[in-house]
């Protein structure tokens, strides 16, 4: 018999993505789709069931679909229906928890993927260049998703221990950027100007939405030969991007903001609705974060499509124009440059003339 995935946060694009793409491997056989919201995308053969992670049902459904593969999505910065932080946070941290205690008490059950962030990291002044898997953060996060990651987490290895005949797999995502892209992160960086920490040019990496769902899929099967899909992995495209070069890229202007005028500045934008511009993204968007993806490669076999660079040219292409349009500024960079400086020209050859 075929394997039997459920997904959790269908409702969510890239839930909905990966639940299509599961559906046609050959070695699945069903594939239970959940959320606790009616999605508007297709799910292709797949059958939903509408049900809350936070709830008891979820061991009932486990139970009546005989499932043998969980594949945990439903773990995010955005509320994906009606609810604010409070429901974010219960969702992610109390859901997580009723489902591996779902997941413990089913014989059933094999697999289990979780989706994680690199946010557990956290950012800070201190941090080193570059975060491995094992390495500890120098400040854990104190609130936001960010804190929401590092319990999910803390909740998965209690799990791990507890049923150590289960294969666990935890994918810490970079920021997952690409044509439809559902982060505040996103929606920052679609602002018409980019408000900015003075001072400051973090380091960002980015990882693609198709990426995601290729890895979901390999953690989602048995390991193939020579890798190792269990264990905790960074996932991110290769290189790196300065905020600054984000803005241009979009052709957004920045405006640097002093550092503790920028809490004010994430406040307001809040209260209008533009952007959830928490305190973890500005502390992201202060120090940076990078990570190693050696194990990613290495041990889990899976090299992204594309580059951080390359994912964030898909994202600035799906926003359009900004107000500063990279080609028009350079149009205009030419033109300037081929102007006649007379006045520079007639004071050079002046003081020349002197010289001799």
């Amino acid at each position: 018999m075929g394997k039997i995935v459920l997904v959790t946060g269908a409702a969510r694009q890239l839930g909905g993505r990966f639940v299509r793409r599961i559906h046609r491997d050959p070695g699945v056989d069903r594939v239970i789709a959940l959320d606790a919201v009616t999605p508007g995308h297709q799910l292709g053969d797949a059958e939903f069931v509408l049900a809350d992670i936070r709830q008891s049902a979820i061991a009932r459904i486990l139970a009546e679909h005989s499932v043998d593969t969980v594949v945990h999505l439903d773990v995010s910065a955005k509320a994906s229906g009606a609810g604010g932080r409070t429901t974010v946070k219960e969702t992610n941290v109390i859901g997580t928890m009723q489902l591996l205690g779902a997941c413990q008490k089913s014989p059933a059950v094999q697999r289990l993927v979780v989706k994680s962030s690199t946010n557990v990291y956290g950012s800070a002044p201190r941090d080193p260049a570059v975060f491995t898997e094992t390495t500890p953060p120098k400040s854990l996060p104190s609130g936001g998703f960010a804190k929401d990651a590092v319990e999910v987490e803390g909740y998965v290895r209690g799990f791990a221990r507890r049923r150590p005949d289960v294969a666990v797999c935890v994918l810490r995502f970079a920021n997952i950027l690409g044509p439809e892209p559902d982060s505040p992160l996103a929606d920052y960086l679609t602002l018409p100007v980019l408000p900015t920490v003075l001072g400051y040019d973090p380091r960002l990496q980015f990882v693609h939405e198709d990426d995601v769902v290729d890895v979901l899929e390999i953690a989602a099967r048995e390991p193939r030969r020579g890798t190792l899909n269990s264990g905790t992995f960074n996932i991110a495209g290769d290189g790196v991007l300065l905020l600054s070069q984000c803005s241009r890229r979009l052709g957004r202007p920045t405006v640097p903001v002093l550092l503790p005028a920028v809490t004010w500045v994430g406040t307001a934008l809040r209260t209008i609705g533009m952007t959830d511009f928490s305190p973890e993204q500005i502390r992201l968007l202060t120090h940076g974060r990078v990570v190693s993806t050696v194990q990613m490669r290495e041990t889990l076999g899976f090299r992204p499509r594309f580059t951080t660079a390359e994912t964030f040219a898909e994202f600035a292409r799906s926003r359009g124009p900004g107000l500063l349009p990279p080609e028009r500024v350079g149009r205009a960079v030419g033109r300037l440059a081929e102007l006649p400086l007379g006045g520079g020209q007639a004071g050079t050859t002046h003081s020349t003339h002197g010289a001799r």
